[in-house]
Parts: C-alpha cells; structure tokens; sequence
C-alpha cells in the first residue's frame, strides 16, 4: 500500500511542530511514491523558495529512495543533469529530504528547506517518526 494523504498530513504536522520547535522557518513537502505532492507547507516567515526546494530534494529523495544528501556528490554528473532538467528544476540533490518506507518499498518522500542542511534532514526525520 502506498502513503495515503491521511498519513502524509499526519508527516506534515510532526514536520511542522519539530521546525517550530527549533525556532526555524521552513517549506515542507510530502510526496508520493512517484513523486507527485501530497503535501505542503510554508511556515510563517520562511522563505518564498523554501516551498518549491522542498519539494525538489523529496522527489530527489523518492527517485533513488535515498536521503537526498547521499546524492549531493554526484548532482554533476550527466545522470544527475539529466534528472534536474527533465524535472523542470524540480529535482535537488541536495541534504534535505528522507524516503519514506514501508516493508522495504519506497513510498514517498518528505524534504525540507530553510535551515541548515541537516536541521532540514532533522526536520524530515521528525516528520517519518510518526509513522
């Protein structure tokens, strides 16, 4: 079975209470096993851009069903390129975004953008804890 939005909206609010918890304005975003949005959050004060970044690592995350972070090396290889350029700029290899699992299969991903690469990773974690 894959993340149903019922579970996505319960990963959003724990993303959500750990950021402001943390006194950080972010962009959170929940996606689907194919990437599509779930979805989505700007927290008061974050950055315009912090939405649209969160998005690009989870699809960068549930692409490879890897932290986002783990593909920063490789963001310039050709198969990287390629990825970023047919997703529209809505693909970032960048420290950020978790997949989410269940039973060994990828079923989508949560990012974050807005603080520190890994208070967003932390973020994301707080989110995927409250399944």
């Amino acid at each position: 079975m894959g993340l149903t939005t019922s579970e996505a909206q319960r990963i959003l609010s724990a993303a959500q209470a750990e950021a402001q918890n943390m006194g950080i304005k972010v962009g959170i975003s929940v996606v689907d096993g194919r990437g599509d949005l779930l979805t989505m959050v700007r927290l008061d004060g974050a950055s315009w851009r912090s939405p649209i970044l969160s998005r690009g690592k989870a699809m960068a995350s549930v692409t490879f069903g890897v932290p986002s972070g783990d593909l920063t090396e490789r963001a310039s290889t050709p198969v990287m390129q390629a990825m970023i350029v047919s997703q529209a700029g809505n693909f970032v290899p960048g420290q950020g975004a978790l997949p989410i699992m269940r039973g060994g299969d990828v079923i989508g991903a949560v990012g974050v953008s807005g603080g520190t690469s890994q208070e967003d990773e932390d973020i994301a974690r707080a989110g995927i804890d409250v399944l």
